[in-house]
């Protein structure tokens, strides 16, 4: 029987696809709102390496922490521009 896979691994690799990443990020908006999504975001910029998204964006690395953190508020432009780090959008639908 092969060993298991730790869950961790798992959902990084699974993270790096973008398709993958725009389905956990709404699952987790969807699911507990703002603070969820955050969370969600962080796990997402951490598998795409911090600095290197905070670069690709135009934050400095130092606020992109904070954005992130428990106690984060990050603007909407903010956002807007570390989801297109990620290759990712800002995107409004009409609810159900």
């Amino acid at each position: 029987m092969p060993g298991s896979r730790p869950y961790e691994a798992t959902l990084a690799e699974a993270l790096r696809d973008p398709e993958d990443a725009r389905a956990y990020l709404n699952a987790a908006l969807e699911e507990d709102g703002p603070a969820m999504f955050l969370l969600a975001l962080k796990d997402v910029t951490a598998v795409h390496g911090v600095g290197k998204v905070a670069e690709n964006a135009g934050i400095n690395r130092v606020s992109l922490y904070k954005a992130l953190s428990g106690k984060g508020n990050p603007k909407i432009t903010t956002l807007n521009k570390l989801l297109h780090a990620l290759g990712l959008k800002l995107a409004i639908e009409k609810a159900a």
